[in-house]
Protein backbone atom coordinates (compact mmCIF):
# COMPACT_ATOMS: atom_id res chain seq x y z
CA UNK A 1 0.00 0.00 0.00
CA UNK A 2 2.58 2.30 1.09
CA UNK A 3 4.56 1.13 -2.46
CA UNK A 4 1.63 2.11 -4.42
CA UNK A 5 0.47 5.34 -2.64
CA UNK A 6 3.28 7.17 -1.23
CA UNK A 7 4.04 10.81 -2.92
CA UNK A 8 7.19 9.84 -3.74
CA UNK A 9 7.67 6.66 -6.40
CA UNK A 10 11.24 6.55 -4.87
CA UNK A 11 10.22 6.30 -1.76
CA UNK A 12 12.92 8.26 -0.13
CA UNK A 13 15.26 6.77 -1.35
CA UNK A 14 14.62 3.24 0.71
CA UNK A 15 14.62 -0.09 -1.04
CA UNK A 16 11.22 -0.25 -0.07
CA UNK A 17 11.30 -4.66 -0.02
CA UNK A 18 14.48 -4.22 1.64
CA UNK A 19 12.39 -1.99 4.69
CA UNK A 20 9.67 -4.88 4.36
CA UNK A 21 12.09 -7.75 4.55
CA UNK A 22 13.64 -6.35 7.99
CA UNK A 23 10.21 -5.91 10.04
CA UNK A 24 8.58 -9.50 8.41
CA UNK A 25 10.31 -11.64 10.74
CA UNK A 26 9.14 -10.06 13.61
CA UNK A 27 4.98 -10.71 12.54
CA UNK A 28 6.01 -14.58 14.25
CA UNK A 29 5.66 -12.40 17.50
CA UNK A 30 2.78 -10.12 17.48
CA UNK A 31 0.00 -11.42 19.49
CA UNK A 32 -2.92 -8.69 18.63
CA UNK A 33 -3.69 -6.12 16.84
CA UNK A 34 -2.06 -3.58 18.74
CA UNK A 35 1.08 -5.24 18.33
CA UNK A 36 0.75 -5.45 14.63
CA UNK A 37 -0.59 -1.38 14.80
CA UNK A 38 3.05 -1.02 16.51
CA UNK A 39 4.82 -3.16 14.16
CA UNK A 40 3.33 -1.22 10.98
CA UNK A 41 4.49 1.54 12.96
CA UNK A 42 7.87 0.83 12.95
CA UNK A 43 8.16 0.04 9.22
CA UNK A 44 6.62 2.96 7.53
CA UNK A 45 8.03 5.08 10.38
CA UNK A 46 11.19 4.42 7.97
CA UNK A 47 10.10 7.15 5.34
CA UNK A 48 10.27 9.85 7.93
CA UNK A 49 6.96 11.34 6.68
CA UNK A 50 4.74 13.19 9.34
CA UNK A 51 1.32 12.70 7.60
CA UNK A 52 1.27 8.43 7.69
CA UNK A 53 -0.79 7.32 10.88
CA UNK A 54 -1.57 3.74 11.91
CA UNK A 55 -5.05 3.94 13.53
CA UNK A 56 -7.90 1.72 13.37
CA UNK A 57 -8.44 -2.21 13.08
CA UNK A 58 -10.06 -4.90 15.00
CA UNK A 59 -9.22 -3.16 17.99
CA UNK A 60 -10.91 -4.62 21.40
CA UNK A 61 -11.95 -2.97 24.53
CA UNK A 62 -12.36 -4.74 27.50
CA UNK A 63 -15.38 -3.82 30.35
CA UNK A 64 -12.78 -2.54 32.05
CA UNK A 65 -12.70 0.36 29.75
CA UNK A 66 -14.72 2.32 32.51
CA UNK A 67 -15.07 6.09 31.38
CA UNK A 68 -15.32 8.79 34.15
CA UNK A 69 -17.63 11.64 34.82
CA UNK A 70 -16.52 14.91 35.29
CA UNK A 71 -18.50 17.84 36.58
CA UNK A 72 -16.10 20.69 34.67
CA UNK A 73 -14.57 22.01 37.77
CA UNK A 74 -11.24 21.54 39.61
CA UNK A 75 -12.01 19.91 43.11
CA UNK A 76 -9.10 19.99 46.26
CA UNK A 77 -9.38 17.44 48.59
CA UNK A 78 -9.52 19.76 52.25
CA UNK A 79 -9.30 16.80 54.95
CA UNK A 80 -9.80 19.59 57.41
CA UNK A 81 -12.91 20.66 56.27
CA UNK A 82 -14.05 17.12 55.33
CA UNK A 83 -14.65 17.30 51.96
CA UNK A 84 -13.60 18.47 48.67
CA UNK A 85 -13.34 22.52 47.92
CA UNK A 86 -14.33 23.60 44.75
CA UNK A 87 -11.08 25.40 43.95
CA UNK A 88 -12.49 26.27 40.19
CA UNK A 89 -15.39 26.47 37.90
CA UNK A 90 -14.49 26.04 34.33
CA UNK A 91 -15.84 28.85 32.49
CA UNK A 92 -17.37 28.60 29.11
CA UNK A 93 -18.61 31.08 26.52
CA UNK A 94 -22.01 32.72 27.98
CA UNK A 95 -23.75 32.59 24.50
CA UNK A 96 -23.72 28.97 24.34
CA UNK A 97 -25.40 27.95 27.76
CA UNK A 98 -25.76 24.50 26.52
CA UNK A 99 -22.23 23.98 27.32
CA UNK A 100 -22.10 25.45 30.25
CA UNK A 101 -19.96 23.00 33.03
CA UNK A 102 -22.24 20.98 35.07
CA UNK A 103 -21.73 23.10 38.04
CA UNK A 104 -21.37 26.25 36.50
CA UNK A 105 -25.64 25.77 35.62
CA UNK A 106 -27.73 28.04 37.46
CA UNK A 107 -29.78 25.35 39.06
CA UNK A 108 -26.74 23.42 40.54
CA UNK A 109 -26.00 26.26 42.89
CA UNK A 110 -22.56 25.58 43.66
CA UNK A 111 -20.05 28.22 43.58
CA UNK A 112 -16.28 28.44 43.49
CA UNK A 113 -14.86 28.05 47.28
CA UNK A 114 -18.03 25.68 48.12
CA UNK A 115 -17.29 22.56 49.92
CA UNK A 116 -18.80 19.30 48.44
CA UNK A 117 -18.47 16.65 50.97
CA UNK A 118 -20.53 13.26 49.92
CA UNK A 119 -21.20 12.06 45.76
CA UNK A 120 -24.28 9.78 45.54
CA UNK A 121 -24.13 9.36 49.63
CA UNK A 122 -19.99 8.36 49.12
CA UNK A 123 -18.47 11.14 51.83
CA UNK A 124 -15.29 11.97 51.49
CA UNK A 125 -12.77 10.48 52.81
CA UNK A 126 -13.82 7.07 52.42
CA UNK A 127 -13.52 7.61 48.46
CA UNK A 128 -10.23 6.89 47.34
CA UNK A 129 -10.32 10.02 45.17
CA UNK A 130 -13.90 12.30 43.55
CA UNK A 131 -14.25 10.70 40.05
CA UNK A 132 -14.26 6.63 42.28
CA UNK A 133 -17.92 8.52 42.35
CA UNK A 134 -18.36 9.24 39.52
CA UNK A 135 -17.82 6.45 37.44
CA UNK A 136 -20.18 5.59 34.34
CA UNK A 137 -22.20 8.68 35.68
CA UNK A 138 -22.00 11.11 32.83
CA UNK A 139 -25.28 11.95 31.59
CA UNK A 140 -26.79 10.67 34.62
CA UNK A 141 -28.54 12.99 37.96
CA UNK A 142 -25.88 12.74 40.72
CA UNK A 143 -26.87 13.90 43.98
CA UNK A 144 -24.01 15.94 45.90
CA UNK A 145 -23.71 17.48 49.17
CA UNK A 146 -22.58 20.91 49.70
CA UNK A 147 -21.79 23.45 51.99
CA UNK A 148 -21.14 27.00 51.27
CA UNK A 149 -19.33 28.85 54.08
CA UNK A 150 -20.68 28.16 57.13
CA UNK A 151 -24.28 27.38 56.35
CA UNK A 152 -26.08 24.34 56.82
CA UNK A 153 -25.60 21.35 54.36
CA UNK A 154 -27.52 20.93 51.24
CA UNK A 155 -27.99 18.60 48.39
CA UNK A 156 -27.97 19.30 44.66
CA UNK A 157 -28.68 17.28 42.01
CA UNK A 158 -26.16 17.51 38.52
CA UNK A 159 -25.73 16.09 35.51
CA UNK A 160 -21.93 15.07 34.56
CA UNK A 161 -20.43 15.07 31.23
CA UNK A 162 -18.23 12.48 29.95
CA UNK A 163 -14.51 13.24 30.58
CA UNK A 164 -13.82 14.86 26.55
CA UNK A 165 -16.32 16.49 26.92
CA UNK A 166 -14.91 18.08 30.36
CA UNK A 167 -11.77 18.24 28.45
CA UNK A 168 -13.59 20.09 25.77
CA UNK A 169 -15.07 22.91 28.13
CA UNK A 170 -11.06 23.32 29.58
CA UNK A 171 -10.44 24.18 26.15
CA UNK A 172 -12.95 26.67 25.77
CA UNK A 173 -12.50 28.50 28.97
CA UNK A 174 -8.76 29.10 27.10
CA UNK A 175 -10.35 30.33 24.18
CA UNK A 176 -12.79 32.91 26.25
CA UNK A 177 -10.25 33.70 28.54
CA UNK A 178 -7.76 34.59 25.60
CA UNK A 179 -11.08 36.73 23.74
CA UNK A 180 -11.51 38.44 27.00
CA UNK A 181 -7.36 39.30 27.27
CA UNK A 182 -7.45 40.85 23.80
CA UNK A 183 -10.71 42.77 24.39
CA UNK A 184 -9.31 44.22 27.64
CA UNK A 185 -5.60 44.79 26.75
CA UNK A 186 -6.82 45.83 22.92
CA UNK A 187 -9.23 48.59 24.49
CA UNK A 188 -11.98 47.24 22.24
CA UNK A 189 -9.90 47.96 18.64
CA UNK A 190 -8.48 44.75 18.11
CA UNK A 191 -10.34 41.47 17.36
CA UNK A 192 -9.47 38.10 18.24
CA UNK A 193 -10.56 34.34 16.28
CA UNK A 194 -9.27 30.86 17.42
CA UNK A 195 -9.51 28.03 15.39
CA UNK A 196 -8.89 24.86 16.69
CA UNK A 197 -8.60 22.61 13.25
CA UNK A 198 -9.78 23.39 10.01
CA UNK A 199 -12.67 21.42 9.54
CA UNK A 200 -16.10 22.51 7.88
CA UNK A 201 -17.02 23.35 11.85
CA UNK A 202 -14.31 25.58 12.16
CA UNK A 203 -15.78 27.40 9.06
CA UNK A 204 -18.77 27.89 11.19
CA UNK A 205 -16.49 29.24 13.68
CA UNK A 206 -14.91 31.67 11.94
CA UNK A 207 -18.33 32.81 10.94
CA UNK A 208 -19.43 33.43 14.35
CA UNK A 209 -16.15 34.78 15.80
CA UNK A 210 -14.86 37.03 12.83
CA UNK A 211 -18.35 38.74 11.78
CA UNK A 212 -18.61 39.91 14.91
CA UNK A 213 -14.91 42.16 14.94
CA UNK A 214 -14.18 42.22 11.08
CA UNK A 215 -14.29 46.15 11.23
CA UNK A 216 -11.63 46.18 14.22
CA UNK A 217 -8.43 48.38 13.55
CA UNK A 218 -6.39 44.77 14.29
CA UNK A 219 -7.42 40.75 14.21
CA UNK A 220 -5.43 37.95 15.85
CA UNK A 221 -6.31 34.47 14.19
CA UNK A 222 -5.03 32.03 16.78
CA UNK A 223 -4.16 28.81 15.26
CA UNK A 224 -1.95 27.45 17.82
CA UNK A 225 -3.01 23.88 19.13
CA UNK A 226 -4.81 23.59 15.44
CA UNK A 227 -4.87 19.87 14.26
CA UNK A 228 -5.33 20.63 10.66
CA UNK A 229 -7.96 20.09 7.59
CA UNK A 230 -8.32 21.58 4.40
CA UNK A 231 -9.88 24.93 4.75
CA UNK A 232 -7.12 27.00 4.59
CA UNK A 233 -7.64 28.51 0.93
CA UNK A 234 -11.51 29.80 2.20
CA UNK A 235 -10.15 31.23 4.89
CA UNK A 236 -7.35 33.24 3.01
CA UNK A 237 -9.71 33.90 0.19
CA UNK A 238 -11.62 35.97 3.07
CA UNK A 239 -9.06 37.77 4.25
CA UNK A 240 -7.44 38.74 0.82
CA UNK A 241 -11.06 40.78 -0.18
CA UNK A 242 -9.72 44.26 -0.27
CA UNK A 243 -12.57 47.53 -0.17
CA UNK A 244 -12.74 49.11 -3.23
CA UNK A 245 -15.97 51.19 -3.00
CA UNK A 246 -17.74 52.87 0.21
CA UNK A 247 -21.62 53.45 1.18
CA UNK A 248 -22.43 56.51 3.58
CA UNK A 249 -25.78 56.74 4.62
CA UNK A 250 -27.85 60.01 6.25
CA UNK A 251 -26.90 58.88 9.75
CA UNK A 252 -24.04 56.29 10.88
CA UNK A 253 -20.64 54.85 9.80
CA UNK A 254 -20.06 53.43 6.05
CA UNK A 255 -19.75 49.97 4.99
CA UNK A 256 -18.11 49.36 2.11
CA UNK A 257 -18.01 46.79 -0.76
CA UNK A 258 -16.44 43.87 -0.41
CA UNK A 259 -19.07 43.35 2.33
CA UNK A 260 -16.93 41.91 5.58
CA UNK A 261 -13.84 42.89 4.25
CA UNK A 262 -11.58 43.20 6.85
CA UNK A 263 -9.38 46.72 6.72
CA UNK A 264 -7.00 46.78 9.45
CA UNK A 265 -3.88 45.11 11.20
CA UNK A 266 -3.57 41.49 10.96
CA UNK A 267 -1.14 38.63 12.73
CA UNK A 268 -1.26 35.13 13.05
CA UNK A 269 -0.77 33.12 16.22
CA UNK A 270 0.78 29.75 16.07
CA UNK A 271 2.77 27.22 17.89
CA UNK A 272 4.77 23.39 18.05
CA UNK A 273 1.34 22.24 17.86
CA UNK A 274 -0.08 24.05 15.03
CA UNK A 275 -0.22 21.42 12.74
CA UNK A 276 -0.83 20.25 9.12
CA UNK A 277 -3.49 22.86 7.39
CA UNK A 278 -3.36 25.21 10.03
CA UNK A 279 0.31 25.41 9.08
CA UNK A 280 -0.46 25.80 5.31
CA UNK A 281 -2.92 28.78 6.37
CA UNK A 282 -0.01 30.02 8.54
CA UNK A 283 2.44 30.04 5.22
CA UNK A 284 -0.42 31.44 3.29
CA UNK A 285 -0.26 34.43 5.15
CA UNK A 286 3.27 35.28 5.30
CA UNK A 287 3.29 34.62 1.38
CA UNK A 288 0.57 36.62 0.92
CA UNK A 289 1.72 39.58 2.60
CA UNK A 290 -1.24 39.47 4.83
CA UNK A 291 0.19 40.13 8.31
CA UNK A 292 2.94 38.78 10.89
CA UNK A 293 3.13 35.26 12.08
CA UNK A 294 4.15 34.89 15.68
CA UNK A 295 5.17 32.13 18.00
CA UNK A 296 6.68 28.84 17.65
CA UNK A 297 8.03 26.44 14.73
CA UNK A 298 5.43 24.59 13.77
CA UNK A 299 4.95 21.08 13.73
CA UNK A 300 6.05 20.21 10.12
CA UNK A 301 3.68 17.48 8.72
CA UNK A 302 2.62 19.08 4.78
CA UNK A 303 2.53 15.95 2.55
CA UNK A 304 -0.91 15.91 2.15
CA UNK A 305 -3.21 12.64 2.70
CA UNK A 306 -6.59 11.27 1.73
CA UNK A 307 -7.34 8.30 4.36
CA UNK A 308 -9.30 6.45 2.16
CA UNK A 309 -6.91 3.87 1.72
CA UNK A 310 -7.85 1.38 4.49
CA UNK A 311 -6.47 -2.07 4.81
CA UNK A 312 -8.65 -5.58 4.94
CA UNK A 313 -9.64 -5.01 9.15
CA UNK A 314 -10.80 -1.03 8.58
CA UNK A 315 -7.64 -0.40 10.10
CA UNK A 316 -5.25 2.29 8.08
CA UNK A 317 -1.34 3.28 7.89
CA UNK A 318 -2.52 6.57 5.98
CA UNK A 319 0.03 7.26 2.90
CA UNK A 320 1.18 10.68 2.68
CA UNK A 321 0.41 10.78 -0.64
CA UNK A 322 0.56 14.54 -2.31
CA UNK A 323 3.68 16.71 -1.48
CA UNK A 324 3.55 20.21 -1.18
CA UNK A 325 5.89 22.90 -2.57
CA UNK A 326 6.33 26.53 -3.35
CA UNK A 327 6.66 28.55 -6.75
CA UNK A 328 10.28 28.37 -6.46
CA UNK A 329 9.67 24.55 -6.34
CA UNK A 330 11.26 24.00 -3.07
CA UNK A 331 9.10 21.16 -0.64
CA UNK A 332 7.74 23.60 1.71
CA UNK A 333 6.67 23.08 5.76
CA UNK A 334 7.40 18.86 5.98
CA UNK A 335 9.95 18.28 8.46
CA UNK A 336 10.47 21.58 9.56
CA UNK A 337 7.30 23.30 9.83
CA UNK A 338 6.77 27.57 9.26
CA UNK A 339 9.23 29.66 10.54
CA UNK A 340 7.27 32.48 12.46
CA UNK A 341 8.01 36.24 11.69
CA UNK A 342 8.77 37.34 15.41
CA UNK A 343 9.54 33.98 17.75
CA UNK A 344 7.97 34.41 20.91
CA UNK A 345 8.13 31.57 23.43
CA UNK A 346 5.18 30.73 26.09
CA UNK A 347 7.52 29.30 28.76
CA UNK A 348 5.98 26.78 31.21
CA UNK A 349 6.01 28.35 34.45
CA UNK A 350 4.72 31.81 33.93
CA UNK A 351 2.17 29.85 31.31
CA UNK A 352 1.09 27.43 34.35
CA UNK A 353 0.75 30.67 36.02
CA UNK A 354 -1.78 32.26 33.34
CA UNK A 355 0.73 34.21 31.42
CA UNK A 356 0.58 34.54 27.33
CA UNK A 357 3.61 35.84 25.92
CA UNK A 358 2.29 35.23 22.41
CA UNK A 359 -1.01 36.79 22.58
CA UNK A 360 1.04 39.93 24.52
CA UNK A 361 3.09 40.38 21.34
CA UNK A 362 -0.08 39.80 18.87
CA UNK A 363 -1.54 42.43 20.99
Amino acid sequence: MMRDWFYDPKMHAFDWQAVRGKYAPLVERVADRQELSDLISEMVGELSALHIFVVGGADRHGPDDIGTGSLGARLEPDAAAGGWRVAHIVQTDPDFPALLSPLARPDAGVRAGDLITAINGQAFPTLPHWGAALRRQDGKQVLLTVRTGNEALRQTIVRPVDADAGDGMRYSEWELTRRQKVETTGKGQIGYVHLRAMEDGDMATWAREYFPVFNRQGLIVDVRHNQGGNIDSWLLSRLLRKPWMYFQPRTGAAEWNMQYAFRGHLCVLCDEFTASDGEAFSEGVKRLGLGKVIGTRTWGGEIWLSFENHLVDKGIASAAEIGVYGPEGAWLIEGRGVEPDIVVDNLPVSTFRGADAQLDAAV
